[in-house]
C-alpha cells in the first residue's frame, strides 16, 4: 500500500484540474448571463393563469403572460398592454379594443383579435373543447359566471378586424376594466392550448417577456428571456429561476448566503435585520389584503350567527399582530382594507371579550362549548406569515370559551382544494386584492354568486340576498358616490352576520441583495420582473 502514496498527489491534482476545467466550462457557458434567483415558500399550482387563483402560481405566470391592459406602476391605475388603447359607449355595454400589431407569441403563433376572441371563448363556455386543465374560477368569479350563467356579463366577444375586438355586456360592470388587467386573463397561443389544453398549464406559451423553459416539482422553475419581447429594451435578465424553500428564516438564510438574489415571505421579524445589513435591500408594500378566519356556514354550528359572532369576540387581533406580526398589519375591522372606494369607517369591530363570547354560546345553546376542526395553512402568504402560530393562538383562546379546537394543516394546493370544496368547518385563509375595486373583496369573497364548488372564492359559502341585491347593483353603478354607499351598507350587514373573523390588513415585506435594481412592488401584489436588473 505505501508504494502507491505517490499517487495520490497526481489524484489530487487530476481532480482539482477536472473541477476547475468544469467551473471554467461553467463560467464560459453563462459569461455575460444574467440570472436571477426568486426564493419563495411554496410551487406554483399550475401555470395556466385562468386555472389558479393563488399567488404562488400568478407570480411565475405574470412572467409568462400580457393582458389586454395592465396597471400602473404602484397602483391599480389601468394602462395599455397587449391593447393600445379602448373606447367605452355611452351606456357602458360595449368596449372596444384596438390591438398591437408588433406582438407573437413564444411559439411563433401571431397575437391579434383572433387569439382574444378564443382566449375568452374559452374561458367562458365550459362546453368549449379546450375548456379543460382546471376550474377557471377567476372568469366566473369576476363576471358573474359563465356562459349560460343568470348573472353572466359577457354576452359576446368578436374580432371586427384583424387588430380590433369588441366586448358587449348583459349590463354595465364597474370594474370591467380593471378586471381585464388581472393575472388570471393573460392572453394565451391558441395554437399551444389546442395542441393540448390540460398540458399547456405544465408547459405554458404567452407573449410576456420571459418564456417557460423548466418545471422541477416543489424545487424550481426556470424561465428564459423572450428575445422578441414587443416592448423593446426589456427584459434586462437573461433568465429566472424560482426557487422554493418552505421555510421563511431558511429562505432568508439563502439569501444573507447569496444563494438567492431576492426573497418574499420575509418574518416580520427578521425585517429588522434585513434592514440593518448593508448587502440587502428592504422593500415594503401595504397590504391591499385581507388574512382572515371564516366559518363555514352550511356546517354546524356555524350556521349559527350567535356562534360565529362569540368566535368573533373570543379572537384577540391585537396580540396576533404583536405575536406574528411584529407590528407590520393593522387589525381588521371590514373584509377590505380601509383605502379603499366606500370603506364604511363606522362599523364597530367585535372587541375581545371572553365574558361576552361565553353568553353568546349560551343563548345559540352551546354552553359548554363544542369539538371543531380548524384548518391552518403551513404555507407563509403575504396577508399571515405563519398560519400554524396564528391557529395555535386562536386555539388557546378559545379553550378558554370551551370550544375544543383540533387544528389540521395540509399542502397548500391540498389545502385550496378542501377549501374551494367547502370540506371545512373553520379554516384560516386571506386575499390579496387584485384590482383596487371593493367589489374585488366584497363580490368575490361573500357573494353568494361564488359558492359554486370545486373553487369557492366564498369560502363561507355565506349567502344573503339583500347583500347579493347591493353588491350587483354597485357593480352596475358608473356613481362612484352611489357605489361607495352600496359598499357601506354591504359591510354593515357582512359584520352582522359575521360569516369570517376579519384578522389583519398586512403590509409584505420582501429583501433583495444590494445588487438588484428596478424591483418595484405592487398593492395587487403581482410581480413584474421585466425591468429587474443585477448590477
Amino acid at each position: 500500500m505505501k508504494k502507491r502514496l505517490w499517487l495520490l498527489p497526481l489524484l489530487a491534482i487530476f481532480i482539482f484540474s477536472s473541477v476547475l476545467v468544469g467551473c471554467v466550462e461553467k463560467k464560459s457557458a453563462d459569461s455575460g448571463a444574467k440570472t436571477l434567483i426568486y426564493g419563495r415558500g411554496e410551487d406554483a399550482k399550475l401555470l395556466d393563469p385562468i386555472q389558479v387563483t393563488d399567488g404562488e402560481s400568478t407570480k411565475v405566470t405574470d412572467q409568462i403572460f400580457d393582458n389586454l391592459v395592465e396597471y400602473a406602476d404602484g397602483n391599480t391605475d389601468v394602462v395599455p398592454s397587449l391593447a393600445e388603447s379602448w373606447e367605452v359607449s355611452a351606456d357602458a355595454k360595449v368596449w372596444t379594443f384596438k390591438l398591437r400589431k408588433d406582438v407573437k407569441f413564444h411559439d411563433g403563433t401571431p397575437f391579434n383579435a383572433d387569439a382574444v376572441v378564443y382566449n375568452f371563448e374559452r374561458w367562458a363556455d365550459k362546453s368549449h373543447p379546450e375548456h379543460k386543465g382546471g376550474d377557471f374560477s377567476y372568469y366566473g368569479y369576476m363576471f358573474g359566471g359563465y356562459k349560460g350563467d343568470a348573472g353572466h356579463k359577457i354576452k359576446s366577444v368578436t374580432a371586427v378586424d384583424e387588430y380590433t375586438v369588441k366586448f358587449e355586456l348583459t349590463s354595465p360592470q364597474a370594474p370591467f376594466l380593471q378586471n381585464l388587467a388581472m393575472s388570471a386573463f393573460g392572453i394565451a397561443s391558441p395554437t399551444a392550448v389546442k395542441k393540448d389544453p390540460a398540458a399547456f398549464a405544465q408547459h405554458p406559451i404567452g407573449t410576456g417577456p420571459f418564456k417557460f423553459k423548466e418545471w422541477k416539482k416543489n424545487d424550481t422553475i426556470t424561465l428564459e428571456k423572450n428575445p422578441d419581447f414587443w416592448r423593446k429594451g426589456e427584459p434586462k435578465l437573461d433568465k429566472v429561476i424560482f426557487k422554493v424553500i418552505p421555510d421563511n428564516a431558511a429562505r432568508f438564510t439563502a439569501l444573507k448566503s447569496g444563494d438567492v438574489d431576492i426573497i418574499d415571505g420575509l418574518n416580520p421579524s427578521d425585517v429588522g435585520p434585513a434592514e440593518k445589513d448593508s448587502k440587502l435591500q428592504v422593500f415594503k408594500q401595504v397590504g391591499m389584503n385581507v388574512g382572515y378566519l371564516a366559518f363555514n356556514t352550511e356546517k354546524k354550528p356555524f350556521d349559527n350567527p350567535k356562534v360565529r359572532q362569540a368566535i368573533n369576540h373570543a379572537v384577540n387581533k391585537e396580540a396576533l399582530i404583536k405575536n406574528f406580526y411584529s407590528g407590520l398589519a393593522k387589525p381588521a375591522v371590514n373584509p377590505m382594507p380601509d383605502f379603499m372606494l366606500g370603506y364604511n369607517k363606522n362599523v364597530k369591530d367585535y372587541e375581545f371579550n371572553l365574558d361576552k363570547a361565553k353568553q353568546l354560546l349560551a343563548e345559540a345553546g352551546y354552553p359548554d362549548g363544542f369539538e371543531v376542526e380548524f384548518y391552518a395553512m403551513t404555507a407563509p402568504r403575504p396577508y399571515m406569515p405563519d398560519g400554524k402560530k396564528v391557529a395555535e393562538y386562536i386555539q388557546a383562546d378559545l379553550a378558554k370559551i370551551g370550544v375544543k379546537v383540533k387544528i389540521v394543516t395540509y399542502d397548500w394546493q391540498i389545502y385550496l382544494d378542501k377549501t374551494g370544496k367547502g370540506e371545512h368547518q373553520m379554516a384560516l385563509f386571506g386575499w390579496n386584492g387584485d384590482n383596487g375595486d371593493p367589489d374585488n373583496f366584497l363580490y368575490v369573497l361573500l357573494d353568494k354568486d361564488n359558492t359554486r364548488t370545486p373553487d369557492a372564492g366564498n369560502i363561507a359559502f355565506y349567502k344573503n340576498d339583500e347583500l347579493h341585491d347591493l353588491l350587483i347593483k354597485a357593480q352596475e353603478s358608473s356613481d362612484e358616490k352611489e357605489r361607495a354607499d352600496l359598499y357601506a351598507k354591504a359591510q354593515e350587514i357582512i359584520k352582522q352576520d359575521a360569516p369570517w373573523v376579519p384578522i389583519a390588513h398586512a403590509t409584505v415585506p420582501y429583501a433583495a441583495k444590494k445588487e438588484v435594481t428596478g424591483f418595484k412592488t405592487h398593492p395587487t401584489n403581482e410581480l413584474s420582473l421585466e425591468k429587474v436588473d443585477l448590477q
